[in-house]
């Protein structure tokens, strides 16, 4: 004998078939943060194994300030004793805005490499790759800080600001290369390759550094060059380092230096990570 079994329909279906309970893809803040540190990690343990990414902050600052510093001294300050106050701030900001770029190029050669793809199928937030990216590559602009400033210090640079006005010289200088990290990022997640990355953002950020009179004084430019600086926002900033290294005065410099920086992450922030959004 066979027996043949159907499936209830209509109203006994319904009834019949528990219901699908739904999932939700909202992840709680608190995870994406622990998240984000866990992603900072591993741009931490990228370093460990690839020691050669930290080339920017190690052997660049010694390589640059010795260069200049006895090169350009004579020419610009009258000795090496007297350019060191002008120079020091100023390859300070150079240093650390210029690691910033890293951020853009080392988030394309990710993206092109599929690890992003790859974090798709964990149970984190996806805004995680991203955030610990930038948290870890506020390491290396501290690293940068404190290596040039030392650099400075067994060349015989002396700065009268005093101790506590020097530590808000770095952290200032930290906090605005974060912010205009958030441009290469932007600039990184819609790039298409790391190379260009790179290309765009050296060929940007040299002329404002080098315009911004971290090496030379501004009053010596040509005046066209003077009023171009009002809207460079690198000139702000090595003013501030200069003011506050030098003299330990808290000037508008600095004002508009955090200023700008807010205004700069209030529009680059959102605008990556909704470009990451939608590459991710």
């Amino acid at each position: 004998m066979t027996t043949t079994l159907t499936a209830p329909t209509g109203r006994h279906a319904a009834a019949a078939l528990p219901p699908i309970p739904e999932v939700s893809n909202h992840i709680p803040i608190r995870q994406t943060v622990a998240n984000s540190m866990t992603m900072a990690y591993r741009g931490l343990l990228k370093i460990k194994h690839n020691p050669e990414q930290l080339f920017d902050v190690t052997v660049q600052p010694i390589l640059f300030t010795a260069l200049f510093a006895y090169i350009f001294g004579g020419s610009i300050g009258g000795s090496v004793a007297n350019y060191l106050p002008i120079l020091i701030p100023g390859i300070l900001v150079q240093t650390v805005v210029l690691t910033s770029v890293v951020t853009g190029t080392q988030m394309r050669e990710d993206m092109d490499k599929g690890v992003f793809d790859r974090f798709k199928s964990l149970p984190i937030a996806r805004i995680s790759a991203l955030s610990g990216a930038l948290i870890a590559d506020m390491v290396r602009y501290g690293l940068a800080t404190v290596l040039t400033f030392t650099v400075g210090l067994l060349l015989g640079y002396r700065p009268q600001g005093g101790v506590i006005a020097i530590i808000v010289t770095g952290l200032v200088v930290v906090f605005c290369s974060f912010a205009v990290s958030w441009i290469w990022a932007l600039v990184g997640v819609t790039g298409k390759s790391a190379a260009s990355v790179q290309g765009i953002s050296m060929m940007i950020m040299f002329p404002l550094t080098f315009m911004s009179g971290a090496f030379a004084p501004v009053s010596t430019m040509p005046g066209w060059l003077q009023g171009a600086n009002q809207v460079n926002p690198i000139y702000y900033m090595v003013n501030t380092a200069r003011e506050l290294m030098n003299n330990g005065a808290y000037t508008a410099d600095l004002a508009w230096s955090l200023i700008g920086s807010v205004v700069v992450i209030a529009i680059f922030a959102p605008l990556t990570v909704r470009a990451y959004m939608r590459r991710a």
